[in-house]
């Protein structure tokens, strides 16, 4: 049979599976099930765990308990609104959904990407959605519509946009040319770890930089390709009925471009000033800005950005004339969102009592410590940290929550064989950022659902699965590769920073 054949079949069966799963919200419910009859077997066995960082002997708790009982009633409100996607959502969202209704996405669309060569469009796409992560989880929020929106202006399918969009968004976590909050966060638990063996070297947020920026250029090639060659001919042409066809830009368009681009300016630069001087409450302790306020804060500071360069932009296009519209736009966005609330309400009481029960503890602990009893060392033990770390991600899809179950495990065992920490984080940031695109557990993947079906409502969970499990292979495959490169060529993965430890 030939390879492309086979290659369909394969995709045609995951589809196929993924469309027969029931919706999110019901697969989450099962799990909930699920968790409350498996963490009261493993409770009456009494199994416990022994915490990594702490060492305390941690039992599984029963949510059919008398405590079960109690948490899920006094808890439940506070496990919803302290979901994390939860706030980062609804808030971006004001200000991209208030850009989107004035007009303000679609004329800059027209305006630049119309002139773009088709060939380079799907590197495009995936570049920016990898660099975009800068914006933290507000990435899968902002580029898959936005890319929707350019490749149906192009002629394209727009569920082509949203499907590579969300795998370069994804991909962003393990590579990017930019410093994000992810990189100071994974340090910070790092360094946490390396404090348990006694003194050692301290990871900082760029320990992994150089190994990023290749990364990025490399997961670019392979995603573009994989977007040309296998997801776009998978998909064919757009036969829906959701336009946004190009036309010419008006006077007053063009006007409101100005009036947008001439805030955004100004806007860069106030917040760029604000930074830079001195002792600005936007630095850290040390009068930097890795961590610091600045990037901690990027939601509200993105939500500002957008909602001033939509404002100018309807009032010097016209579109715009009172505060009541901007009022109904902002209601409208929210509006946009119900789906997204809806599915994520169980999400987050799944959340909250896989955490609670120390089920996840217990697994994540135990697939880590299975590292441990194959006894390998070199090269090889880093690469089975990747897949250790791209199957836990299946199931646990939070990057710096895994990493701060796994760090504890993984850093100090790998120290005591020679490695550099900072390598450790490298190896399970390849595995996390791979195949967190193909997991039905990651909670934005309701929200590209929800996306793919604004243009298609016939596009199931399958859909997005069979989509984007080509990427998620070509993503691992190709930094796991590049990873290996780097160790053989001696190539630092960070300024002063290699493999091993001095």
């Amino acid at each position: 049979m030939p390879s492309d054949q086979r290659r369909s079949r394969f995709l045609n069966s995951i589809e196929w599976v993924g469309n027969k799963l029931p919706e999110p919200m019901i697969i989450f419910l099962w799990l909930i099930l699920l968790i409350a009859v498996v963490s009261a077997a493993l409770s009456a066995a009494g199994v416990s765990v022994i915490h990594p960082d702490t060492g305390e002997d941690v039992p599984v708790r029963s949510l059919l308990s008398g405590d079960g009982l109690v948490f899920i009633l006094e808890d439940t409100v506070s496990n919803f609104v302290g979901f994390a996607p939860v706030g980062t959502v609804l808030t971006i969202m004001l200000g991209i959904g208030l850009a989107d209704r004035i007009g303000l996405l679609g004329t800059l669309i027209r305006a630049v990407m119309l002139g773009m060569p088709a060939w380079l469009l799907p590197y495009a796409v995936f570049l920016v959605a990898n660099a975009a992560t800068i914006a933290a989880d507000a990435a899968f929020l902002i580029m898959p519509p936005l890319a929707a929106i350019i490749y149906r202006t192009l002629g394209r399918n727009p569920l082509v946009g949203i499907v590579s969009a969300f795998a370069g968004s994804s991909s962003g976590y393990g590579s990017g040319f930019l410093i994000t909050t992810m990189e100071p966060m994974l340090a910070g638990i790092t360094n946490e770890a390396v404090a348990i063996i006694g003194e050692g070297p301290v990871v900082t947020a760029v320990d992994n930089y150089f190994f990023m920026v290749a990364a990025a250029i490399l997961c670019t090639l392979v995603g573009g390709s994989i977007t040309r060659w296998i997801v776009e001919p998978r998909f064919g042409e757009y036969a829906g009925d959701h336009t946004a066809e190009a036309e010419a830009l008006k006077p007053g368009e063009k006007r409101g471009l100005r009036w947008a681009g001439t805030a955004a300016v100004l806007y860069i630069a106030t917040v760029a000033v604000a930074a830079l001087m001195p002792d600005s409450p936007l630095q850290n302790e040390d009068g930097g800005l890795v961590p610091s306020p600045l990037l901690s804060g990027v939601v509200p500071i993105l939500l500002v950005f957008f909602t001033l360069v939509a404002l100018a932009y309807g009032f010097g296009s016209r579109t715009l004339s009172s505060g009541r519209q901007v009022v109904e736009h902002f209601a409208e966005a929210i509006g946009g969102m119900r789906f997204f609330l809806v599915v994520i309400f169980v999400i987050s009481q799944f959340s909250a009592y896989f955490n609670w029960s120390n089920i996840g503890l217990w697994v994540s602990v135990n697939g880590a410590e299975f590292l441990v009893d194959i006894g390998a060392t070199g090269i090889g033990v880093l690469v089975g940290v990747t897949v250790i770390s791209a199957l836990i991600t299946l199931l646990i899809t939070s990057g710096t929550g895994l990493w701060a179950i796994l760090a504890p495990i993984f850093v100090p065992m790998f120290m005591q064989l020679g490695f550099h920490p900072a390598a450790v984080q490298m190896a399970y940031r390849i595995g996390d950022s791979s195949t967190s695109m193909v997991t039905p557990l990651m909670p934005y993947m309701i929200v590209i659902l929800g996306f793919m079906r604004e243009w298609d409502r016939k596009q199931g969970l399958g859909n997005v699965l069979s989509a984007t499990v080509p990427y998620a292979i070509g993503v691992f495959l190709a930094q796991t590769v590049l990873f290996l490169v780097f160790y053989w060529l001696g190539v630092p993965i960070g300024p002063g920073v290699g493999f091993h430890l001095d």
